[in-house]
């Protein structure tokens, strides 16, 4: 997902925009360059990391006039490789536009043939140049800036968030957008925009949102807001929920290791807003809180209904998914189905009814899994999002919503909004389970008191900070590493394995220990790394024998474990234990080491956890 920064009005525009692409850095990105208002317009690209277009726009001595007005961008590669003339900004033909873009034009070819008919030229191979000459066109027929922004929206197909500045309007920043956030935050004199409320937030936390196919225009003092109708639109602004503090490392060496220091609190959190909706007394009393239907936006009546649910979703979401089959499948006795979101709508699907689509995403903008939840609608399901930004595109698209509490999440590499699923999903089942008549209330009021015990246990696992360092120290130069498990255990071992290869880069693979003889073994050899997972009581002696074969033919073997699964500890290299809990709720504790270890490795190699090479934080483009 790239990064989208505009400012207009009394302030430092060059270093607004700089610090505003700084706190974007984390969507990941190649390349980076801003626009200045000027006659022609100032414009800085560099490839590479910010620091290099900082250097760049630190040697310019146009960077250092005084400006009003300007735009800002991180890209990431789509159309054309990292290069200068394929990063942003990208000015139009006749040099009369420029704008920044996030997101896909899906119809640019076809626009751009008709451009070159008309006498355009271009000189990258952005389908975001498509879109500024378009522009252009427009407006040098129409002789109005709006009316052009809106046949524009009329010809686009794809999404877009855009910011763009007009060489005859000196004063006025105007932003469009369709399937891809975008939002505006209003200072003294002066407004914001951007992809992302952090890139703002040192400065104010008035924000206005921008819904989907509206147009603005942004001066010093005003805004006006147009929809697809081309009609005003009044809006009164909001305060950001987000603080200052939270888009901060603080004593944090990185995002990544403050954001697994915050599980505890956020699990917690989740687990409260599942009690108390709108801001009333939780459900129950302090002794024995009782989850509430309405934090799913739905009645006791609607979960009665579900006869099968569907789960799509991408990555560690996706992983979720199969931890949250595992347990309504437990609990409930309702079929799960977990597919990936890319792929759902190339499967002819087929809903039957009474069936519940869930997507769950951490930004609620992923764009296949937004896809994937419209062909579900199309075919009549109900839907259901599990979201973490409220607002998102996913959660306005679902019937019903729930909203993980993990706030801000800046660290690619997701840790605590992945333990919010997995808390949201085991909410789910619950209330599915107690909904369906599947477990008595005394079996209903003891896993709840077992779930609120969770964050108390995931404080517990902050210690493996420290311990899992031998650990990592003997599996850093490995080429191939293993992830064993079986039922949940296995779940749980896909997220390890994804956590591990995204910032070390070291190819790990997950593994159902049951599949062992149907290929995979093949691959061990002496002094190969398989890290075992064993929290399942009833299968635990299964994955034992599993972790002895592979040991008898040279494996080095790691065991993570829950406290009571007894093994034969000089079977394992090290062999690191988790409270004990509910082996439902297993893998909130068991990703916790997993998490430690994909971070301690990193680091041990050089890699800066935050920005993994080659992954975006959001992907919003398939």
């Amino acid at each position: 997902m790239c990064g989208i920064v505009g400012f207009v009005g009394q302030g430092n525009t060059k270093d607004i925009l700089l610090a505003g692409l700084s706190r974007l850095e984390y969507r990941g990105y190649d390349s980076a360059g801003i626009a200045l208002y000027s006659q022609p317009f100032t414009m800085v690209k560099a490839v590479g990391k910010l620091e290099e277009l900082k250097k760049k726009v630190s040697a310019s001595k146009d960077c250092q006039l005084p400006y009003s007005m300007g735009i800002g961008h991180t890209r990431w590669a789509t159309h054309g490789k990292a290069s200068e003339k394929n990063a942003h900004p990208h000015l139009s033909m006749h040099k009369e536009v420029v704008l920044v873009h996030n997101g896909i034009i899906e119809n640019f070819a076809e626009l751009k043939t008709f451009l070159q008919e008309q006498g355009y030229s271009f000189y990258s191979d952005t389908d975001t140049e498509v879109a500024v000459n378009l522009i252009e066109y427009y407006y040098r027929k129409d002789k109005d800036i709006l009316k052009a922004l809106f046949s524009v929206q009329k010809e686009l197909k794809g999404s877009y968030a855009f910011a763009i500045m007009f060489q005859e309007d000196a004063n006025t920043l105007y932003a469009m957008r369709k399937d891809s956030p975008l939002i505006v935050g209003k200072g003294e004199n002066a407004f914001y925009l951007a992809s992302d409320v952090s890139a703002f937030l040192d400065y104010t936390n008035e924000i206005y949102p921008v819904e989907n196919r509206e147009i603005l225009s942004l001066s010093e003092k005003e805004i006006h807001i147009y929809n697809k109708n081309a009609e005003e639109v009044q809006r009164s602004s909001a305060i950001a929920e987000l603080s200052q503090s939270q888009i901060h490392k603080g004593e944090y060496l990185h995002f990544m290791e403050k954001e697994i220091f915050e599980q505890p609190k956020v699990v917690k959190d989740t687990l409260l807003y599942a009690c108390n909706q709108e801001n009333e007394e939780p459900t129950g009393n302090a002794e024995n809180p009782e989850f509430s239907y309405e934090a799913f936006s739905m009645t006791k009546k609607d979960f009665q209904e579900i006869s099968r649910v569907r789960i799509i979703a991408c990555g560690s979401a996706y992983h979720a998914g199969w931890v949250l089959k595992s347990v309504c499948e437990s609990l409930a006795r309702v079929p799960v189905q977990v597919e990936l979101a890319s792929e759902f709508r190339y499967n002819h699907p087929i809903l039957e009814k009474g069936e519940l689509v869930i997507s769950i995403s951490q930004s609620g903008e992923t764009a296949d899994t937004l896809a994937a939840l419209k062909e579900a609608k199309k075919l009549g399901a109900k839907t259901l999002s599990i979201v973490n930004v409220k607002g998102s595109a996913i959660a306005r698209e679902s019937d019903f919503v729930f909203y993980t509490q993990a706030g801000p999440e800046i660290a690619v590499a997701t840790t605590k909004a992945y333990s919010c699923q997995l808390a949201a999903g085991y909410i789910f089942s619950l209330l599915l389970a107690k909904a369906k008549g599947k477990i008595s209330k005394e079996e209903t009021r003891s896993l709840t008191e077992e779930l609120f015990l969770l964050p108390g246990k995931i404080q517990q696992c902050l210690s493996f900070d420290q311990e899992i360092l031998p650990m990592a120290k003997e599996l850093k130069d490995a080429d191939n590493i293993f992830f064993l498990g079986r039922g949940l255990d296995w779940a749980i071992s896909m997220e390890g394995a994804l956590k591990l290869k995204e910032i070390s880069y070291i190819h790990c693979e997950s593994y159902s220990s049951g599949e062992l003889k149907h290929g995979t073994i093949s691959l061990i050899e002496k002094g190969s790394p398989v890290i075992g997972l064993l929290s399942q009581e009833e299968l635990a002696g299964k994955s034992i024998s599993n972790i002895h074969e592979v040991r008898s033919r040279g494996a080095k073997c790691f065991a993570i474990r829950m406290e009571d699964i007894a093994i034969e500890e000089e079977d394992f290299a090290h062999n690191l234990i988790v409270p004990k809990t509910h082996p439902l709720f297993a893998g909130s504790l068991l990703v916790l080491p997993l998490q430690f270890l994909s971070y301690q490795v990193s680091l041990l190699k050089g890699f800066d956890p935050d920005k993994p090479r080659n992954l975006a934080k959001s992907v919003t483009v398939e």
